[in-house]
């Protein structure tokens, strides 16, 4: 959802019309119209077969983007029969195979066969937060430490980590999302050294308070990077070793491994904070957005 507004951001700054299909879900539907954003709820039942060629023929589209993360070959077809390019993003599903365009900025792994006519793989292309640009700065020191999970934080890893902390004697600003799920283990772990935030307005304003952020192998340590913010990374799901093996040779940050084995070290000794701030600010830049969208306009 929020790469597809952070690219949709980039499209209006071009002034090129788009449209979002989006399922019927309160909370997207709400965002989407706070932004004044024009999109139109789809239904995505069995009975629904062919939405898409409705909608292109209604909307009159030039081109389809899909950000569903494994499109199926059916849904594919039904797009690329109306005669328009199919751009995906990290896209492996049997669908992906119909792709004018599959963007795989996590991808980072080259031995991994992507489809799609033409793949866009690794971090120069990663649709940030322009918001980002505004809290970039180099960190000197370790003084500070935050503690970001996701959202649900579905394994509990929180917990791990700051147990971790608490016996570095270590303190921390911990963030849980709004569907944060162990709210009776963090309370039972939380002492005077930890300052727990939930569902923050701004995670980039959150960060730009601190010099070194734990977390999970998703998007979020590729936008503290692009802020000049170091991290420690730490899989929650087994596709998120690549991704944290990968922006750890990229410099901004340190993989701590899966979590269910997590190097406590990282999160003990003194890490050379600047030196990684230096090289996370060098290595990714907030331009990703702007080649997806050359990219796109290529194919029109």
């Amino acid at each position: 959802m929020f790469r597809a507004l952070n690219l949709c951001e980039e499209l209006r700054n071009r002034n090129i019309p788009f449209m979002i299909f989006t399922n019927h879900e309160d909370s997207s539907m709400s965002i989407l119209k706070q932004r004044g954003l024009p999109f139109e709820v789809v239904n995505l039942g069995p009975e629904n077969n062919d939405w898409q060629q409705s909608l292109i023929r209604k909307h009159g589209i030039a081109l389809w983007i899909d950000d569903r993360l494994d499109t199926v070959l059916d849904h594919a077809g039904q797009v690329k029969s109306c005669g328009i390019p199919l751009v995906t993003f990290d896209d492996r599903g049997s669908g992906a195979v119909l792709a004018d365009l599959n963007v795989a900025a996590l991808s980072f792994d080259e031995t991994e066969l992507l489809h799609g006519r033409r793949v866009r793989r690794g971090a120069r292309y990663l649709v940030l937060n322009p918001e980002i640009a505004v809290y970039k700065r180099i960190r000197t020191s370790q003084n500070s430490i935050v503690v970001s999970m996701g959202g649900s934080d579905t394994y509990g890893v929180t917990i791990k980590v700051m147990k971790l902390l608490k016996s570095a004697r270590r303190d921390a600003t911990v963030i849980i999302g709004p569907a944060f799920q162990h709210v009776k283990e963090l309370e039972e772990v939380m002492d005077d050294g930890f300052i727990v935030k939930r569902a923050v307005p701004s995670l980039m304003e959150e960060f730009s308070h601190h010099d070194l952020a734990i977390t999970g192998g998703g998007i979020t340590p590729f936008e503290a990077n692009a802020a000049g913010l170091p991290c420690v990374v730490i899989a929650n799901e087994d596709f998120e070793i690549q991704v944290g093996l990968g922006i750890a040779r990229l410099g901004g940050a340190m993989f701590a491994g899966h979590h269910t084995a997590i190097q406590a070290r990282l999160l003990s000794e003194p890490l050379p904070i600047e030196v990684m701030s230096t090289s996370a600010l060098q290595q990714i830049d907030l331009n990703g957005a702007a080649r997806v969208v050359d990219e796109i306009e290529a194919l029109i």
